[in-house]
């Protein structure tokens, strides 16, 4: 290994994306991951059970849920796969940073912090998003819980967190090969 500083990183890096490609696949392509669950419906970021696939959607139950605000703010949830595709490269720059050269933990760094943004408006978007959901059909008396793909994005968040700091730390390890020091 050229720069074992680098591996932290890279690990965290791996776990955000397999976190966020299962938070992207949710509802309606995996109904058992799902940010908001109500009657017989589970919501995520491309749909809700039953629905095709698509950015952006409006809510099928009663209720004031279907305002031009909360429609809009379901085109957001497209940032999810988005941070998952610029950790997965973080975690690529990140395995040529740890084997070859330190420009791939650098790159690894800035893709990481770039991913932990999209991953933090999302995060923030989405809990209130389908919290203001949640409260509005409580208050018409339909039956509304969270889903686990909430979870699932925070620590997807935190280990981004984490992965673009060790990465940055990683940055300064040690990068010559130890054979030809003498």
């Amino acid at each position: 290994m050229a720069a074992s500083g680098a591996l932290p990183g890279l690990f965290f890096c791996f776990s955000a994306m397999l976190l966020l490609i299962f938070v992207s696949v949710s509802s309606p392509t995996w109904n058992s991951i799902s940010f908001l669950n109500a009657n017989q419906y589970a919501f995520g970021v491309f749909g809700y059970t039953g629905s095709k696939v698509q950015v952006g959607y409006y809510f099928p139950l009663p209720g004031d849920i279907n305002t031009g605000i909360l429609h809009s703010l379901t085109f957001v949830l497209i940032l999810y796969p988005i941070a998952a595709g610029l950790s997965g490269l973080a975690f690529l720059f990140g395995v040529c940073g740890a084997g070859y050269h330190r420009a791939g933990t650098v790159l690894m760094t800035l893709l990481a912090g770039l991913a932990t943004l999209c991953t933090l408006v999302a995060w923030i978007i989405s809990m209130s998003l389908f919290g203001t959901v949640r409260n509005r059909l409580r208050s018409e008396g339909i039956n509304a819980n969270w889903g686990n793909a909430n979870w699932l994005a925070l620590g997807a968040l935190v280990a981004l967190l984490l992965g673009s700091c060790t990465a940055a730390c990683g940055i300064f390890g040690h990068y010559r090969d130890r054979r030809s020091r003498r």
